[in-house]
């Protein structure tokens, strides 16, 4: 199959003079360019995903690079044969990620080393070592480092007050952090050099650059990288050592395959083998489907 396509995947913490302004100027560029995605711009920089074809993703990097504040933007690309996306947006926020921290942090100046995908790997074989998990529980579920902790968390604002809870009397070992692509772990390690820890790293370039290494080529990484598009879920462990650890939310079998509930009112997105998803129809509960029928009789 032809792979005509491409998805970028990149962000970049730079201060930004006038971020509605270049929202609503990056806006216009992007779909006059026709591509598709997710683009946010805040204060403290920019973060994206996009596809396009070859011609329209070379078009955005020149584009991208021939700005001032953008000259040493890094792309991750991976080549596709569709588009990943449906519409695009490109929305101003107050945060690239929503922390809400009692103190303005700095990634640049206050996070962890960065570490190389074959220096995460070998630190990972530590015997004292703390892998955490920088997202949130959903992705953990799909795919994770072997031996890495899982917050349980539903936003990344909840990591400070799990940090404290949770890790301060491990202060004294040295910490691990990873997310998608590069951009959590780069707040988190703030985040946790602001509460007191010193030995802090991060995957930079997170798991996606993790599993394009030709070194590593994603050893270490047990099921698949959850991802924010129409792809969902996608293969990062290219060695023989790939096992899928997602569990299927009715039988428990292993699975990667994440759907939405059919219930209107639910749009849970779980974790649901191919069986499993006809046998119940694509609800995620007895109560979405008793629920769902209900409003179907009452509407006849």
């Amino acid at each position: 199959m032809k792979n005509d396509y491409r998805i970028l995947l990149f962000y970049k913490y730079v201060p930004i003079p006038d971020p509605e302004a270049l929202t609503a100027e990056h806006l216009q560029f992007c779909k006059e360019l026709g591509i598709l995605g997710r683009i946010l711009i805040a204060e403290e920089g920019i973060n994206g995903t996009l596809s396009g074809t070859i011609e329209q993703t070379d078009a955005y990097m020149a584009a991208m690079h021939a700005h001032p504040l953008f000259s040493d933007l890094l792309f991750k690309i991976e080549e596709s044969d569709s588009h990943a996306f449906k519409k695009i947006f490109v929305r101003h926020k107050k945060e690239l990620v929503t922390l809400r921290y009692d103190k303005k942090l700095n990634p640049n100046v206050d996070g962890g080393a960065r570490l190389t995908p074959a220096q995460f790997y070998e630190k990972m074989q530590w015997d004292d070592v703390l892998i955490l998990d920088g997202r949130s529980n959903y992705e953990y579920d799909l795919g994770h480092f072997r031996g890495a902790i899982k917050p349980d968390l539903e936003t990344f604002r909840e990591f400070p007050e799990w940090i404290r809870e949770n890790l301060a009397e491990h202060k004294d070992k040295p910490i691990l952090t990873y997310c998608t692509g590069g951009i959590r772990c780069e707040m988190l390690t703030a985040v946790l050099k602001n509460e007191g820890f010193d030995d802090v790293y991060q995957l930079d370039g997170g798991i996606v650059t993790y599993g394009q290494d030709p070194e590593v080529q994603g050893r270490g990484f047990d099921g698949n990288c959850y991802v924010f598009d129409e792809r969902v879920s996608v293969r990062i462990n290219r060695t023989d050592e790939h096992v899928l650890v997602g569990e299927c939310h009715h039988c428990g079998q292993k699975t990667d395959r994440y759907i939405n509930c059919t219930d209107d009112t639910c749009h849970l997105q779980y974790l649901c083998c191919e069986e499993c998803e006809q046998e119940h129809h694509g609800y995620c509960s007895e109560e979405c489907a008793t629920h769902d029928m209900a409003a179907a009789g009452s509407s006849t």
